[in-house]
């Protein structure tokens, strides 16, 4: 993991839209190469949620899309929640989890994070799409 290469600030439909590099380890966005994105977005399916929704995956709806949530270690031994609000920070396109964090418990985060991709792409983002 390079981690001089920034996790950009993604919604579902954007880390949908990256490409492969050959190297295999990072993806492009517009000519911007990275290894991790970082994402926020309700959980709607937990292996062991108490409405019985979990299937075994952990799914995360940002509005735009729905992403797979690979967990390993301490991150799966955790409570995870159908309905939860999380922030996540992982690498390739089925998110492999190096963060995540329980972010219900702050209602304004949901209507921030658009926000806040907006003006990162705005600021950092569309200026290298415009190359």
């Amino acid at each position: 993991m390079d981690y001089s290469l920034a996790a950009l600030k993604l919604l579902c439909v954007q880390l949908k839209s990256a490409v492969q590099t050959p190297s295999q380890n990072s993806f492009t966005l517009g000519g911007i190469l990275f290894q991790r994105a970082w994402l926020q977005g309700i959980l709607i399916s937990a292996p062991c949620s108490s409405d019985g929704g979990g299937n075994g995956q952990f799914l995360l709806d940002d509005g735009t899309g729905v992403i797979e949530l690979i967990l390993s270690g301490d991150f799966r031994s955790r409570r995870w929640e159908a309905g939860m609000y999380v922030m996540v920070v992982g690498g390739t396109l089925t998110v492999q989890v190096h963060k995540m964090v329980d972010l219900s418990p702050f209602p304004d985060r949901e209507s921030m994070w658009y926000l806040e991709v907006m003006e990162a792409f705005k600021l950092f983002y569309q200026p290298l799409f415009e190359e």
